[in-house]
């Protein structure tokens, strides 16, 4: 791991981290963690322990639904859509412009702007676990229980 200077999603992140009084701030990968497997490898973690940043737009309102899962599982969109309404898939643009991230580097917090969001039972596994942090390098650590005081969004069981 490297504690480099942060890029401005990573510092918009870390921002948000000390304002809610978080204890790990961002740190920055040498390698890339733009998908699960390459943040586990590069953390030397379990791919479970990874934070999945899924990004759903729903129909009724061009809401962006964010569903943070485990990295070993698979969001089940029927799920989804029972908690929050019908889906439709968001595009990398849609993605940027919900949440201020490139897909790949999206932050459970410090969105752009407010969408709805869920957190998968699936996290609990897990004592730590990692999310990104704004930018495809950069990551955070937290407990299952920090992700509920971050976001204040719900618990549910969204996985196939």
């Amino acid at each position: 791991m490297v504690t480099s200077a942060l890029p401005e999603g990573a510092r918009r992140v870390r921002a948000r981290l000390v304002e809610l009084g978080h204890r790990h701030e961002p740190v920055m990968l040498a390698e890339t963690a733009r998908t699960a497997q390459e943040a586990a490898d590069a953390l030397g973690v379990e791919l479970g322990q990874i934070v999945k940043s899924i990004i759903f737009r729903r129909r009724v309102d061009d809401a962006a639904v964010l569903v943070m899962t485990s990295g070993d599982r698979r969001v089940d969109e029927g799920k989804v859509a029972m908690k929050v309404g019908e889906l439709a898939r968001a595009d990398a643009a849609f993605v940027k412009q919900a949440t201020g991230f490139s897909i790949g580097g999206v932050s459970p917090v410090a969105h752009a702007n407010p969408g709805v969001e869920l957190i998968d039972t699936e996290l609990f596994r897990f004592d730590v676990i990692w999310a990104a942090a704004g930018h495809p390098h950069a990551v955070f650590q937290l407990a299952p229980d920090d992700l509920i005081r971050l976001t204040g969004a719900p618990v549910a069981d969204v996985t196939a």
